[in-house]
This record gives C-alpha cells, sequence and structure tokens, in this order.
C-alpha cells in the first residue's frame, strides 16, 4: 500500500457524520471512537441510567461514561455531539438526532447500536417486564432510530448507510434468551424491508451479527450461568470452555474492534453496492 493509499483509508469517512445510540461506553463507544479516527464527526446518545429488568444482571452506561466517548472522540480531532437519550422515547431520541443535525448540517451514516439482555430462564418462564424491556430497546428502539433519521436522510438527497447491532442471536436459536433472540431476529426484518424501501434514495441498510463480544453484556455472572450451567456459583474461567463451543474458530469471544472494523466498513464507501446483507463477525458461531 502506498502513502497515499495509507492516506485514503485512514480517512474514509472524512468529514462524514454518524449518529451512534448506545455510544456511551463497550461497543457503541468503540464505533464511535473508530469512526473518529476514519474522518467522521458523530452524535451520540446512551440512555446513562439502569433498566430494573437488566441491572441485577449488570449496570447500564453513566453520564461519566457518556463524557469520557466524548473525551476519547475529541481527543482525535474530531467533533462530537452527546446526549442522554433512551431509544425508547422517540421524541426525546428525536430531539437528541435534530440537535446534532443542527450542529452538523448534515447525517450521512446511523449505527442502530443500543442493546440489552436479561437472563431469567426458558422462553415460557420470561417474567413480562423482561420480555417487553428488551423487545422496546433491541426492536422498538430500532425503529425509532429509523423514524428521527430517515427523514433527514432522504431530505439531503446524498444517499447514506445505516447498520443495525444484530447478533448470531439474530439468525439461528439461542437457549435462555428467547426475547433477545426474537428482537434480533425482528431487527433483520426490519433491515431487509427497509434495504429494499431504502435502494431508490441510494440508502443502504445492513446488519452486524457478533458472536460474544468481550464486553459487560458477556462478562457478568448472569451470561457466565448460560455458559456453565447448573454451576450455583458461575465463573468467567468456569464459562470459558461453554464460550469457546459456540465458534468454529479456537476463540470464547471477539473484541470491540472487530466489530468497530464491520461497522466502519458497511458505512464506508467500500461497501458501496452492499445492502440488504447480514455480516457476521462470530468466528463461526452462524454456520456450526
Amino acid at each position: 500500500m502506498t502513502t497515499d493509499e495509507g492516506t485514503d483509508m485512514t480517512r474514509r469517512m472524512k468529514d462524514k457524520v454518524v449518529f451512534i445510540t448506545g455510544a456511551a461506553r463497550e461497543q457503541g463507544r468503540n464505533h464511535a471512537v473508530r469512526l473518529a479516527e476514519v474522518g467522521a464527526d458523530i452524535i451520540a446518545v446512551d440512555i446513562c441510567e439502569n433498566i430494573d429488568t437488566v441491572s441485577p444482571y449488570y449496570p447500564l452506561a453513566t453520564e461519566a461514561d457518556l463524557r469520557e466517548t466524548v473525551r476519547l472522540v475529541e481527543a482525535t480531532g474530531r467533533r462530537i455531539v452527546a446526549r442522554k437519550a433512551d431509544v425508547r422515547h422517540l421524541a426525546t431520541l428525536q430531539e437528541a438526532f435534530d440537535e446534532g443535525v443542527a450542529e452538523f448540517g448534515r447525517v450521512d451514516g446511523v449505527v442502530a447500536n443500543a442493546g440489552i439482555t436479561s437472563y431469567h430462564g426458558h422462553t415460557w418462564e420470561l417474567p413480562q417486564e423482561h420480555w417487553q424491556n428488551v423487545i422496546d430497546v433491541n426492536l422498538t428502539g430500532v425503529w425509532h432510530t429509523v423514524k428521527v433519521a430517515v427523514p433527514t436522510l432522504l431530505e439531503q438527497r446524498r444517499g447514506g448507510a445505516m447498520v443495525f447491532t444484530s447478533s448470531i442471536g439474530g439468525l439461528k436459536g439461542i437457549q435462555n434468551v428467547g426475547h433477545y433472540v426474537a428482537a434480533k431476529h425482528g431487527i433483520v426484518g426490519l433491515m431487509r424491508t427497509l434495504a429494499n424501501e431504502l435502494a431508490p434514495a441510494r440508502i443502504r441498510v445492513n446488519t452486524v451479527h457478533p458472536t460474544n463480544v468481550d464486553t459487560i453484556m458477556i462478562q457478568n455472572p448472569g451470561t457466565w450461568g448460560l455458559f456453565a450451567p447448573g454451576d450455583p456459583e458461575p465463573t468467567q474461567e468456569k464459562a470459558l470452555t461453554g464460550f469457546s463451543s459456540l465458534n468454529l474458530l479456537p476463540v470464547p469471544w471477539v473484541e470491540r474492534d472487530d466489530i468497530s472494523n464491520a461497522v466502519v466498513y458497511l458505512l464506508s464507501d467500500e461497501a458501496r453496492y452492499v445492502t440488504g446483507a447480514t455480516l457476521p463477525v462470530d468466528a463461526g458461531a452462524a454456520v456450526k
């Protein structure tokens, strides 16, 4: 690769603006920083508070976490507008999005990343509130993200790209997380429909499907228990064999950078003819 080619690669989102949900930490923060590193400005939102069906298993992000995302993006030399907003609340999400567009004058990409899970046994044993919260965040939250962003993308008449964070659970069944799997499958149907609807406007829509990613969503006793069933005191070490058994490649999980690299590709012009795709970043889990 020549120097000029290398420069192009590191600026492949130059002066684009990307709207990211769930951006205060973990995958969302990683996507924001990675996109900033390749030239994008960021509109970032996160709930920045706990949800009562999730917090017994792992805490959600805080306002301090969102401020750290701001610091890390600004350290790349790019700009960011960050707001506290819950993807379940359409009006609040719209307001945050509109503030970002007012600041930057445009939007080019969308990453619907916000997601939660909880652990409560078989699907028919799930309490109503567990089911509803996961569906509301992981599926309705993606629809809300689409609803606030697509009118602006259409009005601009410059095309664009959207990426929804699904899961291997959007391509196959996984026991004991039926609400999560249902939502992640639903995202795929939403993506495929939107890919058809938005193609005439040159707006591409795709999903990315990670296996387990090394984040707090899996590094907690609830998830360890799924992969060390029957153990009354599950630990990461006890769950390692179970984690690894999910994947074809001999790894227990992938890293946040692996998913961010896929997101950058799908948003960039390198993927200019990729739409309606379900891109696994899963160490072979979907075909095992």
